[in-house]
C-alpha cells in the first residue's frame, strides 16, 4: 500500500477534519456495496480503511510520522540495512565481516547475546544465534469500518461485512459495543510468510433521530398531550425493540421520566440498560375551547415558589 496521506489524497498537515472528509468521499464512492463484481474497488476501498485507521489515531499517525511503524501500522524494522553490502552485516560462514577488530566483534557478540539471550559461536565473531530464529512475520493487517444502526447495536442483531477478496462473512457484535469498538478476525488480511494477518473491524453506531444513548440507557422525549397528562391511560411507545404500550400516570408533567427495564444497551456483562422516557406536554397553539377553560380556572399553587 501506498503512503497514506497518499492514499487519501491528502497533505502531511493535514488536519483531523481534512482526513476524515476525504475518508468519508472515497469511502462513499469505493464501498464494496455500490461496487458489486469490483474487486480493484474492492483492494482500493480496503486500502483508503487501512489508512485512515491509522491517520485517524493521533498516536498511531505520530509514530509513522517518525518513521517508527509503517503504513500498516506495524513496526518498523529496527535493524533495517544490516543486510546489505555497503557497511553493515555481511553473511558469511565466518561470520560477522567488516571494518570491526576482535575486540569490538566480541562486544558486538555481547550485545546481541544479550538481546537475543543466545551464545556466540565460538569459531570467531558471530557464528550465528544460537538455536532459536525469529519466525516468518505474518502478512499485513486489513482495517475496515462497519457502520451499525442504532438499534441493531443495542440489540446486538448480527451484521454483515464484506473482505477484501470479495467473501461475506456475518459478525456478531461484542456487549458493550459503541462507536470506535474494534473486532479482530484472525487470518483475514493480507497473506504473508507466517500466514495471513487479519482483519481488524471498527464500528461505528449510527445516531437515531429520536433515541440518544446515555451509557447503557436509552433516551427518548415524548410528547403527550394534556389530556394524556391530566387523566393518565396507555400511550404507543417506540422503543430499540419495536412499539410497546406505556402507561402515563394521572397528573403527569413536563419533564416527568419514566422507566422501561430492559430497552437500553447490553452491557459489558451481559445485563440490559433501560429506556427513560421523558415526557414533553404538547399544547395546540390556538385552541379556543382550552384558552377558554383557562381563563375560568384558578391555579392557587406557586410552581416557582422553591427557586427563590
Amino acid at each position: 500500500m501506498a503512503d497514506p496521506y497518499t492514499t487519501l489524497g491528502v497533505s502531511r498537515g493535514a488536519s483531523e477534519a481534512d482526513i476524515k472528509k476525504a475518508y468519508r468521499k472515497l469511502a462513499k464512492e469505493l464501498h464494496p456495496d455500490t461496487n458489486k463484481g469490483n474487486p480493484k474497488a474492492t483492494e482500493r476501498f480496503a486500502e483508503v480503511s487501512t489508512a485512515y485507521d491509522l491517520l485517524s489515531d493521533k498516536d498511531k499517525r505520530a509514530q509513522f510520522d517518525r518513521g517508527e511503524i509503517d503504513e500498516h501500522g506495524n513496526p518498523a524494522n529496527p535493524f533495517a540495512g544490516f543486510g546489505g553490502q555497503q557497511g553493515g552485516f555481511r553473511g558469511s560462514s565466518g561470520g560477522f565481516q567488516g571494518g570491526f577488530g576482535d575486540a569490538a566483534a566480541a562486544d558486538l557478540g555481547d550485545l546481541f547475546e544479550g538481546i537475543f539471550g543466545g551464545g556466540r559461536s565460538r569459531g570467531g565473531g558471530f557464528g550465528g544465534f544460537s538455536g532459536r530464529s525469529a519466525p516468518p512475520p505474518k502478512g499485513p493487517n486489513v482495517a475496515y469500518r462497519l457502520a451499525v444502526s442504532f438499534e441493531d447495536a443495542a440489540t446486538l442483531a448480527p451484521q454483515r461485512i464484506t473482505l477484501q477478496d470479495g467473501k461475506t462473512i456475518d459478525l456478531k457484535l461484542p456487549a458493550g459495543v459503541e462507536t470506535g469498538t474494534q473486532m479482530k478476525l484472525s487470518g483475514k488480511g493480507q497473506p504473508g510468510p507466517g500466514g495471513a494477518g487479519d482483519a481488524i473491524v471498527t464500528i461505528e453506531v449510527r445516531n437515531h433521530r429520536h433515541f440518544v444513548r446515555d451509557g447503557d440507557n436509552v433516551r427518548l422525549d415524548l410528547p403527550i398531550t394534556l389530556k394524556e397528562a391530566v387523566l393518565g391511560g396507555p400511550v404507543r411507545v417506540p422503543t430499540v425493540e419495536g412499539a410497546v404500550m406505556l402507561n402515563i400516570p394521572k397528573g403527569s408533567s413536563s419533564g416527568k421520566v419514566l422507566r422501561l427495564k430492559g430497552k437500553g444497551f447490553t452491557a459489558k456483562g451481559g445485563s440490559r440498560g433501560d429506556q427513560l422516557v421523558t415526557l414533553l406536554i404538547d399544547i395546540p397553539a390556538d385552541d379556543a375551547s382550552l384558552r377558554s377553560f383557562a381563563e375560568g380556572w384558578t391555579d392557587t399553587r406557586n410552581p416557582r415558589s422553591g427557586l427563590g
